[in-house]
């Protein structure tokens, strides 16, 4: 029988049950209860850390955004703030915390030191442990302002991801050596700039006006065909400067940046913006950036990453050739910098331009629910600025021997000769390499490698070599086709450099220069030659343009099994078509393919809100992106399922599938978003109606940290709104 310690109130180490089986369970409970509560750890106002540190004397918690971006943890942890580092470890500045780790008697217990971001200063903390100490503050600079917080998590929220993966596509690598260097003072706003390209717009003046008052006028501009584009880009900038207001351009490419800057600093002079681009290096990136964040420069020209460039006052978002793949991110949560900038431009009360030779699908639903106005010229002034546009349908093609025989048709030959006479030619080719794609001549079975099925390719020097492994093929004669055992090829699609070689034979006192991947030009002199370029990487004119444009293989382009297929066909064309003179000077351009598809007629009248208004009522009736809201969820067949089966959708949502994606051969490139070599993966799709797209979004990110929590099975990818759906 045991006897209760009435000194202490607890138990003694004697009243432990003796013999065998004795004791009552009432006793072994009453010692389990006192030693649980005596581990308990209670709730502290002040903390105190592991090493018993002074503290800082107000506000000695710090909440810190840890770099780390896993939906589960995506949330701020606490820290103490030591006395030494309480004047610098400010909101917004990069510490070091140890995270995933714990001390004892001065030894490390796993874990290790990460980087991270002060978000808030408090005074309390709910923790009810022992705070960790920061490490260390890397640097005093306040680089994750409040604003730019908010900006990453309305990004986080909107895509389903991570804060942590939004900040670190925000906020670009430190260099220490930038944050030493003086910022020079802010310069004063410019005047407000003559209306100069925009009088060729009705609208084009007033906008400029509304801009340069301090307004926030938001249009989904048509650029007309020619040179003058950057100039009216840089006149929109100006405009928003004079309002005492920063302003922010994103163009798909440096080339096209490089312009937009050019004419922007002959317009206001030095130090009014920056040019953000990764061909400027770490440490001028960095450099440039901060004189944003500073306050010193106010207006921003870049690529992708200039989205999330910390402006203060934003008066304009303006994006140029929005459909360019360039503007979406591969990167994690994978944000498009169209809806950054929409975001961007509701919350800060900015205008916005939206800007480009062709228009986009979401560029005609912001002007067809209201949100955004139509900026365009007449129909009298693009006839007399844009180029005179002819076809080659498939038949006419088939039936032509030079066709046939050099993959031009008569009319092409004609108006490459006749142009030649007064300027450069371009020749856009939708392939790059050499013969990228070959079949068997008898049966035209895909020619493919014996080692991995990749496809055969023909390079320049007469070599079979595989696309995908690399290996190489003794020859033409050494290849058999395994369907019929022929052993001849022909070519299935040409790239530029075997239509360049072609071109060469046929008009040998002709330079011909190509420009694709490889090496792309960034201008040409305005004299006869050649010009063989992949779409994209047409080089600029420096004459009035050139005098002539084949645009070939369109089939190619056409025939891809995407729901953008049109749209993308389109804007490439008009990409290229817009560097050509006017049809009054004797700008020609000759497209091979067939009249009678919608992406043919609108180049033919240079009309692509006709197409856009089309396509955006195909999408309507059929309930695909932008009139819905949709998100992929891929990975293995377990992992989609599991996703799904715990996610809470919304009750109007629409899973469509899943669908298993194709297998991918052991030696194939991988490009974003494939499954590993070898396993089988499936995608599904689940749409929702507008207004439930934030439901989605949340629905996953919670089904996905609690999987991710748990351990739960294969990881899934969740990617919203995704430009591929086919």
């Amino acid at each position: 029988m045991s006897v209760r310690s009435a000194k202490t109130g607890g138990v003694s180490r004697h009243d432990t049950p003796t013999g065998e089986g004795g004791g009552e369970p009432e006793q072994l409970a009453l010692i389990r209860e006192v030693v649980r509560r005596g581990k308990q750890r209670q709730p502290r106002a002040r903390p105190r850390t592991w090493r018993g540190a002074a503290l800082a004397e107000r506000d000695p918690v710090a909440r810190v955004l840890v770099d780390k971006g896993l939906v589960h943890l995506d949330r701020y942890f606490d820290y103490a703030v030591p006395a030494a580092m309480d004047a610098e470890a400010q909101p917004g500045v990069r510490v070091r915390v140890r995270f995933g780790a714990g001390e004892r008697e001065g030894r490390r217990e796993g874990g290790g030191l990460i980087n991270g971001f002060i978000v808030e200063r408090a005074a309390e903390s709910d923790f009810p442990g022992v705070l960790a100490p920061i490490a260390q503050v890397l640097s005093p600079e306040p680089v994750l302002t409040p604003e730019l917080l908010r900006l990453c998590r309305a990004v986080a929220d909107r895509y389903a991801g991570s804060l942590a993966d939004v900040v670190q596509l925000a906020v670009p690598p430190r260099v220490g050596r930038a944050e030493k260097r003086p910022t020079p003072p802010a310069q004063p706003p410019p005047p407000s700039p003559e209306p100069g390209g925009w009088s060729r717009y009705p609208d084009g003046p007033a906008y400029l006006r509304a801009l340069a008052e301090g307004g926030s006028p938001r249009a989904v501009w048509t650029a007309l065909p020619g040179p003058g584009w950057p100039d009216e880009l840089a006149r929109a900038v100006q405009a928003t400067l004079a309002a005492g207001r920063g302003a922010i351009a994103v163009l798909p490419d440096g080339r096209s940046a490089l312009r937009v800057d050019a004419a922007l600093r002959e317009l206001v002079g030095e130090g009014h913006h920056v040019l953000l681009t990764a061909d400027a290096g770490a440490e001028a990136r960095y450099r440039r950036w901060l004189a944003v964040s500073r306050g010193a420069v106010r207006a921003v020209v870049g690529t992708r990453a200039a989205m999330f460039a910390p402006v203060a006052d934003l008066g304009l978002a303006a994006i140029w050739d929005d459909a360019d793949e360039a503007h979406c991110d591969d990167h994690a949560p994978g944000p498009h910098a169209r809806d950054v900038l929409l975001l961007r431009a509701a919350h800060a009360h900015a205008g916005l331009l939206l800007g480009g030779h062709s228009r986009t699908v979401e560029g005609a639903q912001l002007v067809g629910t209201g949100w955004a106005r139509e900026l365009a010229a007449t129909r009298e002034t693009v006839r007399a600025t844009a180029p005179l546009v002819k076809t080659v349908g498939d038949r006419e093609e088939a039936r032509d021997a030079a066709a046939r025989s050099a993959r031009l048709p008569t009319l092409a030959w004609e108006t490459a000769r006749r142009a030649l006479e007064s300027g450069p030619v371009l020749v856009q080719v939708p392939r790059r390499g050499y013969v990228p794609r070959l079949a068997c001549e008898r049966c035209r079975a895909p020619a493919r490698c014996g080692a991995c099925h990749g496809p055969l390719e023909a390079t320049d020097d007469g070599a079979l070599r595989c696309g995908w492994c690399g290996d190489q093929v003794a020859g033409t004669p050494g290849w058999r086709c395994p369907d019929c055992g022929g052993a001849r090829l022909r070519a299935t699609v040409v790239g530029v450099r075997r239509t360049a070689e072609e071109l060469g034979r046929a008009l040998p006192s002709v330079p011909v220069r190509t420009s694709g991947r490889d090496h792309v030009l960034d201008t040409v002199p305005d004299r006869p030659a050649l010009v063989v370029s992949t779409p994209g990487a047409e080089p600029v004119p420096e004459g009035p343009g050139y005098a002539a444009a084949l645009l070939l293989d369109g089939w190619a382009l056409l025939s891809r099994p995407d729901l953008r297929a049109a749209e993308e066909t389109l804007r490439r064309w008009l990409t290229a078509a817009a560097l050509v003179r006017p049809a009054a000077e004797g700008g020609t351009v000759v497209a091979v393919a067939d009249q009678g598809l919608r992406p043919v007629q609108a180049l033919l009248r240079w009309d692509p809100r006709w197409l856009a208004e089309m396509e955006l009522a195909d999408r309507a009736e059929l309930g695909y992106p932008p009139v819905s809201r949709m998100a992929a969820v891929t990975g293995p067949p377990e992992g989609v399922a599991d996703l799904l089966g715990r996610a809470e959708l919304p009750a109007t949502a629409e899973v469509l599938g899943p669908v298993p994606m194709p297998v991918i051969p052991a030696g194939r490139p991988r490009r974003t978003g494939d499954p590993p070599p070898g396993e089988r993966w499936e995608r599904a799709l689940v749409r929702v109606p507008p207004g439930s797209g934030a439901a989605l979004a949340a629905a996953l990110r919670t089904a996905q940290a609690a999987r991710l929590a748990h351990r739960a099975g294969p990881p899934v990818r969740i990617r919203v709104d995704p430009r591929d759906i086919g």
